[in-house]
């Protein structure tokens, strides 16, 4: 299993981790960032597959700002895949 760790920038989440198992999304754990929302985005992706993560998670904006956490959750993804 390969831990991917990751420093998010321009969203309020400060830390990254993210199991990923034969190109499966095993757990992923989120320091920081809106609690309740973050959670629920990291049990969704549970028994993902990598792509399938990156193509639902890429682009999303929070607000006003050109990124957000599932978007900085894909660019994670990708930076190893």
């Amino acid at each position: 299993m390969q831990t991917i760790k990751y420093t998010p920038k321009g969203v309020c989440s400060r830390g990254m981790e993210i199991d990923v198992e034969d190109g499966v999304i095993q757990g992923v754990r989120v320091s920081g960032g809106c609690s309740g929302n973050l959670q629920g985005i990291c049990a969704l992706l549970k028994g993902m597959t990598v792509d399938e993560a990156v193509a639902r998670m890429e682009g999303i904006r929070c607000g006003m700002k050109p990124t957000s956490c599932p978007d900085q959750l894909a660019q994670a993804l990708k930076a190893v895949h």
